[in-house]
């Protein structure tokens, strides 16, 4: 699709590519067994859940407004884990949630009780710390040194297991299923006597599963065999990055290009506000048609239009010279990436927009002032 008459910012949904990762998922849950479930965390495109429902079993929320957002747009199964649940929306939460998950024992004695009065069909977990993990980033590391999410096998409660429907575990980021079964063989020698008490295991999210690369042939076969262990448990998975990667780009328009001993372009969109797992994680946005620095003949840094130094893109090189006006496509940047956004220095929120299947663009949401300003007081 050619981009020249779009105002931006703008993220695009392609609903191709959406169903594309959604088949492959439905794939894994038909020839394994397991249930697979979004993760709002890290695609929250709301617009798109008509679609979505069609394939997944639901969401996996990780508190109360996306526990909201999973019951009124989804309607299918709701999930809902937090490290620790607020006094106040715990009673909201227990009515329109599934499942709920508890972080500690401690969340579980306090809580119990309650909303299983609120709401007798939920299903209660726990989620567990195998204390294992190969994730490439520290900062993302649910199993990290000191990590405050889930119950290590020292601190477990044996004396809630009769209570207990599930037990959860998430280890992994952007992985491949060789580093899940490093994490499931340490969950099966720390907390293995009591799985065949539960209703379903929950291996959490950080599955790649629709990365070129990811072996979903091994990963059938994986659950198949820990479901054949198990007397055939159910099994969830809830990746988020998987069902939107490499759905759609974020595109952008060149408002200005200085010198400063070498040429910046600056977009108008913003690294920091708009891309912030590129500084987080960090890594380098592809840009389409562009190669990294003095690959092609004009190299330029590409940087924000906000006030904060490092609000870089990156330097990438174009065959041709850059000019005011030029649309920038950054590739793959629908997960993590809008359910992150903000609007630091009052720059505006990139549009949200769907490509349809037989070409048209539906730009479902744009935002402006009024976003900026109820946001703050």
């Amino acid at each position: 699709m050619k981009y020249d008459d779009v105002q931006t910012p703008v993220y695009i949904c392609e609903e191709a590519k959406l169903e594309a990762n959604l088949q492959l998922l439905d794939r894994v849950q038909r020839e394994s067994g397991a249930k697979v479930i979004l993760a709002l965390k890290g695609f929250a495109m709301w617009s798109t859940f008509g679609l979505v429902g069609r394939y997944l079993q639901g969401c996996t929320a990780s508190g109360l407004h996306e526990a909201r957002l999973a019951r009124e747009e989804m309607g299918r199964e709701v999930h809902t884990y937090s490290p620790a649940f607020r006094d106040d929306e715990i009673d909201e939460i227990a009515a329109i949630s599934d499942h709920i998950v508890f972080n500690a024992p401690s969340q579980f004695h306090r809580f119990y009780e309650r909303v299983k009065r609120i709401n007798p069909a939920l299903d209660v977990s726990l989620r567990v710390n195998p204390e294992f993990s190969s994730s490439p980033v520290d900062l993302y590391n649910p199993c990290g040194l000191y990590s405050r999410l889930g119950t290590t096998a020292a601190d477990f409660d044996a004396s809630i297991v009769p209570k207990l429907d599930g037990l959860n575990f998430h280890a992994l980021c952007e992985q491949n299923v060789d580093a899940l079964e490093g994490v499931l063989e340490a969950f099966e020698a720390k907390f293995g006597e009591y799985i065949d008490t539960m209703k379903y295991i929950n291996f959490g999210g950080g599955h790649h599963i629709t990365r070129e690369d990811y072996d979903v042939d091994r990963l059938i076969e994986v659950i198949r065999d820990f479901r054949r262990r198990h007397n055939g448990i159910d099994v969830y998975l809830e990746p988020g990055e998987a069902v939107g990667w490499q759905t759609g780009p974020l595109v952008a328009t060149v408002l200005d290009i200085v010198d400063n001993g070498m040429k910046i372009a600056i977009l108008d969109t913003s690294a920091e506000a708009h891309m912030p797992d590129t500084l987080a994680m960090p890594y380098r946005a592809e840009v389409r048609g562009a190669g990294a620095a003095g690959e092609k003949s004009y190299t330029y840094r590409l940087g924000g239009n906000t006030c904060l130094a490092g609000d870089i893109m990156g330097d990438y090189s174009f065959d041709r010279p850059l000019a005011v006006g030029d649309k920038i496509v950054f590739e793959d940047q629908i997960h993590y990436t809008f359910v992150k956004n903000t609007t630091f220095n009052g720059v505006q929120l990139p549009s949200l927009a769907i490509l349809r299947k037989d070409g048209r663009l539906d730009i479902v949401r744009t935002f402006g002032y009024e976003d900026y300003k109820h946001r703050l007081s």
